[in-house]
Parts: structure tokens; C-alpha cells; sequence
């Protein structure tokens, strides 16, 4: 009972770290108009594009990174590099998840360049409220105790992210951030559906193993020592 009970909290967690579930359905738009155009040289079929996904390519990037201002550069160069090799992208298949892998490859080459630096500070891991274009929005809380205990949430999620491997990182929050479905974040990825499952399964276990160690950090109702109390 306990594992189930920490499993849904793992859950309902990571949902509060976006601003709701992507559902990849028939409300996806057809890219395949503009990615033409932009194949043939049209900047302005490009330039909406880019303004079509800019902020899912930001926040998958943003999750990963954990830097503001470093998953802005990955994102930018990701769009970049996508127009350059526009004539690789085939047709048919879906441009999306085109675009992520890129994404997700500049983060991986963005998070190999500084283990050749010092880490950045604690500062990089709380969320900046001076900044309008942050990567999920919080509702407003009623109380302003309720607003430092939002901030701390959302610090030390951010913060356990980072503590997972970069491939782990990764699958948690293209699925269970992002909400896509495990043949989805296989071909953004480019990597196999097996994969995805047994690098999904590590990364949920990690970041319930790391909850448990902090509790304090959790809404009341959530904490694992009320839980076990109350079913006592």
C-alpha cells in the first residue's frame, strides 16, 4: 500500500510541474504546409513554425537543463540547426518530434560542456518570478504562505530533475511532463519503445526514492509520516 501511495504522489507531482498535460491527438496541427514551404526557402513558413512550438521546445529543454537562460540558448540553437538541416526532415513522419530530438541533442551537448566547468550556483535552480516567460505557470495561491510553499515545490522538484542522469531526465519529462505517449518519445528520442519504458521505470523509482527524503517539502497532505499515521 505504501509503494502505491508514493507511486500517485510521484504522479501528481510531476503534473504540478506543467501547466497541464500535452495530449498528442487529432488537435495537433498540420505542419506539413509550412515545413514545405520552408523546404523551398520561405523564412516566413519557418518563422511560423517556430513560433507554433517555441515554448514546448523551451520547456522540454528547460526541464532538462534546469537554466533559464541555458535552455533558452539550447532551444535557439535547436531552431537553428532545424532550419539547416531542413532537408533532412522526411516527409510523412511527424515534424514535432523532429524537432525535440534536436532539442533534446543540444541539451545533451549543452550539459557535456559543463562538466568541463564549475556547476552553476543554487540560484539557477529556483524559479525567477521577475521573469513573464517562465516554463510552467503557477496558480495563484490564496495565501502568501501558500505562495513560499508553491515556490519550494516547484524548487525541489527542479532540483531532483537535475539529479537524474540526462537520458533518464529526459523520458520523465517528455512523459510525464510533457504527457507524451512511450512511441512518441521514442522517435523523438530515437530510441527503442523498450527504452523508453526501462529508463522511465529508473527515473520514477529515483525521484521517489529522493521524495521520501524530503517530506518537509511536501503539501501536509501529502507527507509520508501523516500517511502512515492516518493508516495506522
Amino acid at each position: 500500500m505504501t509503494q502505491v501511495w508514493l507511486w500517485l504522489l510521484l504522479a501528481y507531482l510531476l503534473v504540478r510541474l506543467s501547466t497541464h498535460t500535452t495530449t498528442q491527438s487529432s488537435t495537433t496541427p498540420d505542419d506539413r504546409p509550412l515545413v514545405e514551404a520552408a523546404q523551398a526557402g520561405d523564412l516566413e513558413a519557418f518563422n511560423q513554425l517556430v513560433g507554433r512550438y517555441q515554448r514546448l521546445a523551451y520547456n522540454v529543454a528547460y526541464r532538462i537543463m534546469g537554466d533559464a537562460d541555458a535552455a533558452a540558448d539550447a532551444t535557439q540553437e535547436a531552431f537553428l540547426a532545424a532550419f539547416r538541416k531542413l532537408d533532412t526532415y522526411k516527409p510523412g513522419t511527424s515534424f514535432k518530434a523532429w524537432l525535440l530530438r534536436i532539442v533534446t541533442n543540444k541539451c545533451y551537448d549543452a550539459l557535456r560542456a559543463q562538466k568541463r566547468r564549475p556547476m552553476a550556483s543554487l540560484d539557477a535552480l529556483l524559479l525567477d518570478p521577475d521573469k513573464p516567460n517562465r516554463p510552467f505557470e503557477q496558480v495563484a495561491p490564496e495565501r502568501p504562505d501558500e505562495a513560499v510553499e508553491q515556490a519550494e515545490l516547484h524548487a525541489l522538484l527542479q532540483a531532483l530533475l537535475l539529479k537524474l542522469p540526462p537520458d533518464q531526465r529526459a523520458v520523465l519529462v517528455l512523459a510525464d511532463v510533457q504527457g507524451y505517449k512511450y512511441h512518441e518519445i521514442a522517435e523523438i528520442l530515437d530510441i527503442e519503445v523498450g527504452t523508453v519504458k526501462s529508463r522511465l521505470f529508473r527515473a520514477r523509482r529515483k525521484m521517489r526514492d529522493m521524495l521520501c527524503q524530503h517530506e518537509e517539502h511536501l503539501p501536509p497532505a501529502y507527507r509520508f509520516q501523516s500517511r502512515h499515521t492516518e493508516t495506522e
